[in-house]
This record gives structure tokens, C-alpha cells and sequence, in this order.
């Protein structure tokens, strides 16, 4: 049996990054079926959608183009498809594009994401000593629970950099782990600003090739 995998990729945003992934999981399988999209359901007393997602979007955080795979029960059109669901699509999701994967073709790994934070002017000043004190400093290890671990976000950050108001962020996701978003805002001094209303927004999902 062949087994028909399309990449999606949309936009999660507005009040819908208030969700967090499963609720995001859910809102996408009520999705296909208000579009009339037949997904493919796994084996077992409790089956589910064969969707996957390369990297879970937190809770809060915005997404500008994130991405996920689904497989289909029958063939289908991926243009026609992206149109169809941005049809019936929530407000704070939109579909952007929908591509037909190759048979056989591994699931998508991702390899790198990238975010944007806004700054306040009056937390610049401060904010770009810090970062030239994080860019000097070798190693940046933080605990993440009793009995685990330090984790070294260092091997994980390619870069960090205040320009035009916005804290931009690149990260590596490997299989050994990634570092996160909020982890580094709060080593940088700017944990605060979530609470005052400044939020993360992913604005690219960087797939393995």
C-alpha cells in the first residue's frame, strides 16, 4: 500500500498561540474532517491521525511558518488541498502551502528554528552588553530538573542579536536535544516582558534535507 504524505505549512497566530501543541493537534484533526480530508489512522485499540510535527510550538508562542506532515487516505491535490482547508480553517490558523511528498521519503527531521522577540527601547542599552557577554563566554549551562543533566545552550545557539527592536534567535535542534526559546530569554534579563505582553514568535521552521 502507498502511503500518500503532504507537507503542510501554515501560520499559527492571533489568539490561537494562546493553545499549546495538543490543543493545536486537536484543532487540526477537526480540521480535516470539517474540510472532508480522509487522514490516515495509525493500528490499535486507540488510533490516531498519522500527523507529525518536526518541532512543537509552546504554548504563547507565535508561529509565522511552521510545519507539519499528514498522511491521506486518498490521493489529493496539494494546491487544491491548501485551499480547501484554508476554507474551513479557525481564525489564528492559516494554511499556506500544501506539497505532495515522494513515496517511501523519511518523515521531516527538523535542523534549525529561528525567533524574534520585541525589545522595548528602554531594555536595549542593557540588552546588547548582555549578549556581548553571552557571544564572549564559552559556555552557557543551565539546569532543567533535579537529577538530570546541565545542558551547555551554547552548542546549541548559532546566533543571537539585537537589530531594529527585535531579539533575533537561531537555534540548532539535534537529536541530543535544542535549546529553548524562553531559556534564553531569561539568561539575557527578559523573562519580565511575556507578562507584559511581548511574545515569541517562530519565524522559521528549517527542515534535514
Amino acid at each position: 500500500m502507498v502511503r500518500r504524505r503532504v507537507r503542510i505549512r501554515f501560520r499559527k497566530q492571533g489568539d490561537l498561540r494562546l493553545i499549546g501543541h495538543r490543543d493545536l493537534v486537536r484543532a487540526w484533526e477537526r480540521l480535516f474532517r470539517r474540510a472532508g480530508v480522509g487522514v490516515r489512522m495509525s493500528e490499535g485499540f486507540h488510533p490516531k491521525p498519522r500527523m507529525s510535527f518536526p518541532s512543537a510550538l509552546a504554548m504563547g508562542v507565535s508561529g509565522a511558518d511552521e510545519v507539519l506532515e499528514v498522511e491521506l487516505v486518498d490521493d489529493a491535490d496539494a494546491e487544491g488541498l491548501a485551499a480547501r482547508l484554508q476554507r474551513h480553517a479557525p481564525q489564528g490558523l492559516a494554511v499556506t502551502a500544501a506539497e505532495l511528498r515522494p513515496a517511501g521519503e523519511p518523515s521531516a527531521q527538523a535542523r534549525r528554528v529561528a525567533f524574534e522577540f520585541p525589545v522595548p527601547p528602554e531594555r536595549a542599552a542593557g540588552l546588547a552588553a548582555r549578549i556581548e557577554r553571552w557571544q564572549a563566554q564559552g559556555s552557557h549551562e543551565i539546569e532543567r530538573g533535579e537529577g538530570r543533566k546541565p545542558v551547555d545552550l551554547g552548542n546549541f545557539v548559532e546566533r543571537i542579536e539585537l537589530a531594529d527592536g527585535l531579539l533575533r534567535m537561531q537555534i540548532r535542534v539535534t537529536r541530543q536535544g535544542t535549546a529553548r526559546p524562553r531559556e534564553l530569554l531569561e539568561l539575557l534579563g527578559l523573562e519580565d516582558l511575556e507578562q507584559r505582553g511581548f511574545y515569541l514568535t517562530r519565524t522559521a521552521v528549517e527542515l534535514e534535507t
